[in-house]
């Protein structure tokens, strides 16, 4: 029974929810989990108490609350759909409290930091020239990774220096790119074109293949490292720096919603939080009331 029931949430997330396949990977993980610790019980006859208890068992395992926080709503979303669907009576997860989690702010680079790896990838091969594209578009233009990803021939207008991202749930959007980041992907196109490859995907791998997410990943992280910037530095980190350095420099932040695609503009706000740790910052470094004070601890 409870088999038949994952396939079907699977594939009510496949069609009306239209995840990726890195997302489904995740929902199927965490109900498989929940499925596992609540083995032998009635579906219909599972409360707030075993969701809790099995949140519990999660904190013994000493995850995360991020990652715990992941696992409930996996939960909620499943339990919402059995009940809509009415394979059970209640949606036991809906009385059950999310717990708190540390809100830490994006990472992002400075301006110095994201010059030198745009510059790092040196020469003019196929690979060089890709590599340099990538970056430069990850930065100019704020796309997710997998949106870089799924980029094909005909999204990207070299005339007008615009792409049509594919975002969640296949909304689709125009971004401009910078004329730096469309001149590296010009001379990239030029190099992918004399190879004569039939893929219609944009950034190739060296078979001539779509490069995947990972893919792309890697290429982020080694160049970061190259350049000495620390490990911790992937596509999303290109992504809010775009955010990040467009606001410093005055962007509306309801621009800044369009260009990342977000859904809701309280996703964007948390950058406000970056521009003001940023302003308080040039306070205490500019500021002679605020030298004063330092000065005196």
């Amino acid at each position: 029974m409870e088999d038949k029931l994952l396939n079907r949430f699977i594939e009510f997330l496949k069609i009306e929810r239209a995840c990726s396949v890195h997302t489904l990977r995740a929902y199927i993980k965490d109900v498989g989990e929940f499925l596992t610790f609540a083995e032998g019980l009635d579906m219909g006859k599972i409360d707030s108490v075993d969701i809790r208890g099995f949140l519990a068992e999660l904190h013994k395992r000493r995850l995360k609350k991020v990652s715990v926080g992941r696992k409930l709503a996996t939960l909620r979303t499943f339990f919402r759909f059995l009940h809509r669907e009415g394979y059970i009576k209640k949606n036991p997860a809906r009385l059950v409290s999310t717990p708190k989690l540390p809100k830490p702010l994006p990472k992002f680079l400075t301006v110095d930091d994201a010059v030198a790896l745009m510059g790092m990838p040196k020469g003019d091969d196929f690979q060089m020239l890709r590599d340099r594209a990538i970056l430069e578009l990850l930065y100019s233009s704020g796309l997710r990774v997998s949106e870089v990803a799924n980029l094909n021939l005909g999204d990207i207008n070299m005339k007008e220096a615009l792409v049509k991202a594919k975002g969640k749930r296949k909304k689709e959007r125009i971004v401009p790119v910078g004329s730096k980041a469309m001149n590296a992907v010009r001379l990239y196109l030029i190099e992918r074109t004399l190879r004569k490859k039939q893929s219609e995907a944009f950034f190739l791998n060296r078979n001539g293949g779509r490069l995947t997410d990972r893919g792309i990943r890697r290429i982020v992280v080694k160049y970061a490292r190259l350049v000495g910037i620390g490990q911790s530095i992937g596509p999303h980190t290109l992504r809010h720096t775009f955010a990040t350095h467009l606001l410093h420099g005055g962007a509306d932040l309801r621009a800044i919603q369009e260009l990342l695609g977000h859904a809701s503009l309280s996703t964007t706000q948390k950058y406000t939080h970056l521009d003001i740790a940023h302003l308080m910052e040039t306070y205490d470094k500019a500021h002679p009331r605020a030298k004063d004070e330092s000065d005196k601890h």
